[in-house]
């Protein structure tokens, strides 16, 4: 795991370089502001099929036992997705002892997640979702040792694989699900996702500590609809299997 992910002292000395990472963050952010992360489940359900195209008017409400118990595995997993990865960059940032155990924790959530498709998709699907989603948070740890070297160019091209790792995963999805998570919905999610995560981590790292926290609220509502948006699309998509 530490040949992996940055260890405590080099998040000690991230501190001394962060504004590179904070000003590389409001850079991106302004770049992909109109990237719009999916609509909330209430307004969704008034919308029909989450403002998903093809929706028919259809609500992203789960109805049987099946759709409840599909609903909540998913925004379970999502959960714990943006949860240890807070929990990663608050001791990441503070030098805390308790890192490389978080970062195990986190890693192992990419696999659950892949793991959680294949009833529907297959082995190898949720084996390759469970890649595709390692490297998003290998390549996240990329970033902050280059912000910690104040390497610009390191930055920038682990900023570029982050956001193409990202398209790849809303790709992947989008090919298994093409009618109810069309492409530019599913890469719409992803970018908003890597956005507020950027910005969470730039924030927590130089020490605003408040704005973290607000950015963390902000994390959580989009990761809740994006898995309100993953559970609805597998039960329209597998009616048989989803009762």
């Amino acid at each position: 795991m530490r040949s992996l992910l940055i260890g405590r002292r080099a998040a000690v000395a991230v501190i001394g370089t962060v504004t590179l990472l904070v000003t590389l963050a409001a850079v991106v952010l302004r770049g992909s502001a109109d990237a719009a992360p999916p609509p909330a489940p209430d307004a969704a359900a008034h919308q029909g099929g989450h403002g998903v195209p093809g929706g028919h008017g259809v609500p992203n409400v789960p109805r049987t036992a099946g759709q409840v118990a599909l609903h909540d595995q998913m925004r379970k997993l999502w959960e714990d997705h943006v949860t240890w990865t807070r929990l990663a960059i608050v001791t990441f940032a503070n030098g805390s002892p308790g890192f490389d155990a978080t970062a195990a924790r986190l890693l192992q959530n990419q696999v659950d997640i892949g793991n959680a498709i294949k009833p529907y998709y297959g082995e190898a699907a949720g084996d390759q979702l469970t890649a595709l989603l390692h490297d998003h948070i290998t390549i996240a740890v990329e970033l902050l040792q280059a912000a910690k070297a104040g390497n610009t160019d390191a930055f920038n091209d682990a900023n570029a694989r982050w956001y193409a790792n990202a398209d790849d995963i809303a790709d992947f999805l989008a090919a298994a699900n093409p009618r109810w998570w069309p492409q530019d919905t599913m890469r719409a999610a992803m970018r908003t996702h890597l956005d507020q995560t950027l910005a969470e981590a730039a924030h927590e790292l130089a020490g605003d500590y408040a704005a973290s926290v607000a950015d963390y609220e902000e994390i959580h509502q989009h990761i809740l609809a994006m898995a309100d948006l993953l559970s609805f699309g597998i039960w329209r998509q597998f009616p048989g299997s989803v009762h």
